[in-house]
């Protein structure tokens, strides 16, 4: 049998229960907690079989929808509905919220068992459903992330190792000059405000002199974003590939995994020396792909301030940016953009962006 053509923009588009921009769809919109798909959705008198209730074919729409979706954040990429088993328990009202909900109960290569169930507000049971799909492809989707300023909220302790290690030297680096350079290598940094002509020798002291005082002020000290650890367990219990690449050197990346508790998140771990140009160059994004074994179209980058962004796209990786650190107006090359990791879950990777 041959595979279905697959647009998955488009079909977010238009997919009668999900589709933004279909004028009579359900317009769903379901978000996974790690553990479950859950949508919520009210009836109108068009959605009616009986008088106030609502039609069976609506309340299927809904249980086979959010089955779906916990069937693709099980490291799916397509699957088609191969049987379902559906117990209504009462009649629906109109004009009341449901809530739908589904997970994975077992997952084999080539099929998926789900369950779920439709409730009120008040945990009535309307109708449970079993499902089984069958698994046309695996998902390749990869997520690349940014470590400071998407996960590591560290820039205060960068800030202050700069300015301690620039002012030994009579150089006033203000914030103004951090923010633009925030984000990109120490090289890159050094060169910029002190010069291109400075030796080799002397730009390797400065920087190791820069990052010790980092580890000093950072070590114990550092939080995680909000939204940011959640979201890393989310996709790893996903089943899908988690790569950090970062212009950090290796010793600032040890110290932040560490003290966030991260060290078997990621399936790899790109760092700021084992490439020979900073971002905005894409190289460092590109070896994260060849590491992991994808292409750049399998991947989402995770980023906080312009470099990376234009790193990300330069690429060919989609982009997620998130405000951390920069304003909007700074990250509008990206694919999209939040102001917190708290407004993202799994779907709006795999699906939306």
């Amino acid at each position: 049998m041959e595979i279905p053509r697959l647009d998955a923009e488009y079909a977010a588009k238009v997919c009668f229960a999900c589709g933004r921009e279909n004028p009579i769809g359900l317009k769903l919109k379901p978000v996974y907690d790690g553990k479950k798909v859950i949508a919520e959705f009210t009836a109108g008198e068009f959605h009616q079989g009986w008088n106030d209730a609502i039609h069976g074919g609506i309340l299927y729409t809904l249980l086979d929808e959010v089955n779906a979706y916990a069937m693709l954040c099980h490291g799916v990429e397509f699957g088609v509905t191969a049987k379902s088993e559906i117990r209504f328990k009462q009649a629906a009202p109109i004009n009341e919220p449901i809530q739908a909900s589904a997970w994975v109960t077992k997952a084999r290569k080539r099929l998926v068992e789900t369950q779920g169930m439709l409730t009120l507000k008040d945990n009535t049971v309307l109708a449970e459903g079993d499902f089984l799909f069958y698994v046309w492809t695996q998902s390749r989707r990869t997520v690349l992330w940014d470590m400071d300023g998407v996960i590591a909220d560290s820039a205060a302790f960068h800030l202050a190792a700069w300015q301690e290690t620039f002012a030994e030297r009579g150089i006033d680096f203000t914030r103004e000059d951090f923010d633009g350079l925030f984000g990109t290598r120490n090289d890159h940094i050094i060169r910029t405000v002190m010069g291109h002509e400075l030796p080799e020798d002397d730009l390797k002291s400065i920087a190791r002199e820069k990052e010790a005082s980092f580890r000093r002020k950072a070590r114990g000290n550092v939080k995680p974003f909000p939204g940011a650890v959640k979201l890393l367990n989310t996709i790893k219990k996903a089943s899908f590939k988690l790569g950090l690449a970062s212009s950090a050197p290796k010793e600032n990346i040890a110290l932040v995994v560490g003290d966030l508790g991260l060290e078997d998140i990621f399936d790899c771990i790109v760092y700021g020396q084992e490439v020979s140009e900073s971002k905005p160059s894409p190289q460092v994004y590109l070896l994260a792909a060849e590491r992991l074994g994808v292409t750049p179209g399998d991947c989402l980058v995770i980023e906080d301030a312009p470099q990376g962004v234009r790193a990300a796209k330069s690429a060919g990786m989609k982009c997620l940016a998130v405000t951390n650190t920069r304003p909007r107006q700074e990250l509008e090359e990206a694919d999209m953009v939040v102001d917190s990791l708290e407004d993202v879950d799994l779907i709006t990777l795999i699906m939306r962006i």
